[in-house]
């Protein structure tokens, strides 16, 4: 391993336990099985599923293929957005390095990465396997991709695994939309009972906040059955035995505090994965594991030496390495600029907010439509109605510098970063966090072109506008 290789992973966080070869793309398939790879991809998934301990959801599917493969407990993804994470995981490099850190900024530029970052599927069709996405259960129909730049070959060969030559290895992609707000499959009826979910200390208890995380709840036992359906194609087709499955969340929860934060609720997730014959079945994983490491790790699962440039680790398999803090970032959303970095150990959590200035609830249309919760709180803040743990998401500016005990403080609500005897700690973790941005080349220390936010700022003004109407015509008689 090379100075600038060994310096990279000390830095972000991973102690070697056996060092993998340096150097470009290697082909090394002779004492390697030739697995196929398969991803179950959630949208806006917290570990909120049975197997992880959530009561009052039903999801015997996901459950039963825990106890087929290995539950982590501890991953995360580099970002809290759709576009920004999904940019990282399918290219094994942090959105920040490659300029795809703002959300959707290059939809429509056809801004391509620059070299020599390019897709993992380029790695697969090298290697003469077929890729494929779909979309749910849809198999005729391709599913979501959502990055931050065009890719630079065509990504995906068909949509189906079926649809590849016979006794061709895959990388297939199946996504799942239904958790996510207004575009996911909705239960006809609550199949959870709102009076009986715990909610977080940071919502408030009303029946508003109840019926929405019941909702939440619900949607996620309908991703349950169809993942079950996809799970139950693949032992139909005769390939479980010879498929690695990895089911994630693309990001956190799309709830207050979720979605677009790099608290907990909006970067962790579910990660579950069944190797046939290489891992315990039922067993738990108690390590820091970021979604920057799945590019990496499956091409070692397959027998491939992953690319100089990746900035993940392998975690399982021969080669494995071990991580001591994951990172992550938030840049602009929508018309919401903004700029967070984070730094998470098992026991603590570091932010640090770049636009201090800026509130929780700057402003997003999006958020207005989708949320809520985030409508309600805005009305009870406004009547004193919220308690202290509820009103620190709506003060009127941000700390600098947030620092929480995991362990004590799971819920990330008594910040330690102004207490004396947190000093050594921030040391560390400011120091951390610097020597990632310098080795990274982190690109949001640059701000983005004002005309593509005046750009995001128009479109975004006049979005969803008939049905944010009719929302605040209901509410206005509810409240």
């Amino acid at each position: 391993m090379n100075n600038t290789r060994r310096q990279f992973l000390k830095n972000t966080g991973v102690t070697s336990i056996a060092l993998f070869l340096s150097g470009n793309f290697i082909l090394n398939c002779s004492k390697n099985k030739k697995y196929n790879i398969l991803w179950l991809i959630a949208e806006d998934l917290s570990p909120d599923i049975g197997c992880y301990g959530t009561k009052y959801v039903k999801t015997p599917n996901l459950d039963r293929f825990a106890s087929e493969g290995v539950l982590f407990k501890n991953a995360f993804t580099t970002a809290s957005v759709c576009s920004a994470s999904r940019s990282a995981f399918m290219t094994g490099m942090y959105q920040t390095s490659i300029g795809a850190h703002q959300h959707r900024s290059h939809l429509f530029d056809n801004y391509m990465t620059p070299e020599p970052c390019q897709l993992i599927t380029e790695y697969f069709h090298q290697a003469g396997y077929f890729t494929s996405n779909c979309s749910g259960l849809r198999f005729d129909k391709p599913g979501k991709t959502d990055w931050n730049f065009s890719p630079k070959n065509k990504a995906f060969d068909g949509t189906d695994w079926r649809q590849r030559k016979d006794g061709q290895p895959f990388f297939a992609q199946v996504n799942f939309r239904e958790v996510h707000r207004m575009i996911g499959d909705k239960p006809d009826k609550l199949t959870v009972d709102p009076d009986l979910v715990d909610l977080p200390p940071y919502y408030p208890d009303h029946p508003v906040t109840r019926k929405d995380w019941a909702e939440y709840l619900s949607a996620i036992e309908i991703l349950d059955k169809k993942v079950g359906k996809v799970l139950d194609r693949l032992k139909k087709d005769g390939l479980e035995d010879n498929t690695i499955v990895f089911f994630f969340g693309d990001h956190g929860r799309g709830h207050v505090r979720g979605k677009g934060w790099l608290y907990d609720g909006g970067i962790k997730i579910p990660l579950i994965i069944r190797w046939p014959d290489k891992l315990k079945p039922g067993s738990i994983n108690d390590e820091l594991i970021s979604a920057i490491d799945f590019a990496p790790t499956c091409l070692n699962a397959v027998g491939f030496t992953p690319p100089d440039h990746f900035e993940g680790s392998i975690f399982l398999g021969s080669h494995k390495t071990q991580r001591e803090h994951i990172i992550a970032a938030r840049d602009r959303i929508g018309e919401c600029v903004d700029r967070i970095r984070c730094v998470r150990t098992h026991q603590h959590k570091y932010i640090r907010n770049y636009h201090p200035e800026k509130p929780y609830t700057q402003y997003s249309r999006y958020v207005d439509a989708y949320n809520p919760v985030m409508r309600l709180m805005h009305r009870l803040h406004k009547k004193n109605q919220l308690t202290p743990e509820q009103a620190l998401f709506m003060a009127p500016q941000k700390p600098v510098e947030e620092l929480y005990d995991l362990i004590n403080d799971p819920h990330e609500l008594n910040n330690l970063a102004e207490k004396q005897e947190s000093h050594t700690v921030l040391q560390k973790f400011r120091k951390i966090l610097d020597d990632w941005i310098a080795d990274t080349g982190d690109k949001g220390q640059f701000p983005e072109d004002p005309e593509v936010v005046k750009e995001k700022k128009r479109y975004y003004k006049t979005y969803k506008q008939d049905m944010i109407d009719s929302i605040y015509a209901i509410e206005k008689e509810l409240y």
